[in-house]
């Protein structure tokens, strides 16, 4: 138990070192870090455990970039980071836990079109360092770019499989279920001809149960979430299609001021692994030698007021 958590306590000062070589990275960081913890207060206060479990999964994917860098040895771009810290407080905190998933319309399409961005990145970043670090191959942008938006629609489509999951099985409603006027079906065809059966201007839906109540629902009939999925993974094909193209537009350009090139994942040479390495022992040297003298100073003090 003490090892792990001296090992978190490592993870996350190696993380605020690197963090602070880049201020605005440093700052969303923290911003949003305190606004995680001080909602996760607010929920154990009010007894909300569910949201106080969400903002410590937060806290804990906050962590990942970092987690990542040392494990792989890669180096994740400053604007590529800040994106995935307000994407995760955006999708857990403001969407799950103050609820703008239902208080907000579109803020659930809104972070799909960003998720199926981020995920092309990945994928886009991914290709690339195996295109620029192998001596036998030498794929073109479009295969580079096809594969980035080819990765991203399977993770979308992926976690479309778990929202369904989910709702089969724990009745969350993750896929969010939708009231429309107009429905069309081969199983209201009383032939068994394949004709589908339109039906049209709904206004309202009674549904009866087993025990003779009744549940109305008004305005016309429910949609089992199959509109909500379709919504989801159109937005995300145009988040992947969209850095695709700006993908494959400039990957030939390997300049600081390329989009692509501000959220593309790089290898870290050795020398880079070896320079951070040095200035990590050299902080957590620095901090040594400030607890000693904080704490001599403290017993130079107990002693003259001894």
């Amino acid at each position: 138990m003490f090892n792990t958590q001296k090992k978190i306590h490592r993870m996350i000062n190696g993380l605020k070192d690197r963090i602070s070589r880049d201020p605005r990275t440093f700052r969303i960081y923290t911003a949003l870090r305190a606004l995680v913890i001080v909602s996760l207060i607010i929920s154990l206060i009010q007894g909300e455990y569910e949201s106080a479990a969400l903002c410590i999964l937060s806290l804990v994917l906050f962590l990942l970039p970092a987690f990542f860098e040392k494990q792989l040895k890669i180096e994740v771009p400053p604007l590529f980071e800040s994106l995935i810290y307000i994407f995760i407080f955006s999708a857990e905190i403001l969407g799950e836990v103050d609820r703008f998933y239902t208080e907000i319309p579109g803020w659930d399409t809104m972070l799909h079109t960003i998720n199926g961005f981020l995920c092309a990145a990945i994928g886009f970043s991914m290709v690339d360092l195996l295109n620029r670090h192998s001596e036998r191959l030498n794929l073109s942008p479009a295969y580079v770019a096809f594969t980035a938006f080819c990765f991203s629609m399977t993770i979308g489509v992926v976690w479309e499989f778990i929202e369904f999951f989910v709702d089969s099985n724990f009745f969350l409603d993750m896929q969010k279920d939708f009231i429309i006027q107009k429905i069309s079906s081969v199983t209201l065809d009383p032939s068994h001809s394949q004709t589908p059966i339109v039906v049209d201007h709904i206004t309202k839906t009674i549904i009866e149960k087993a025990d003779g109540s009744t549940v109305v629902i008004d305005g016309g009939y429910l949609d089992i979430g199959l509109i909500d999925t379709m919504k989801d993974l159109l937005v995300n094909f145009l988040g992947a299609i969209t850095f695709s193209l700006i993908g494959y537009f400039q990957i030939k350009k390997r300049g600081a001021d390329s989009l692509v090139n501000r959220l593309m994942i790089r290898v870290r040479s050795e020398e880079e692994l070896e320079d951070v390495k040095a200035y990590l022992e050299e902080r957590e040297k620095s901090r040594g030698e400030r607890s000693l003298r904080g704490r001599k100073k403290k017993r130079e003090e107990a002693r003259e007021n001894g």
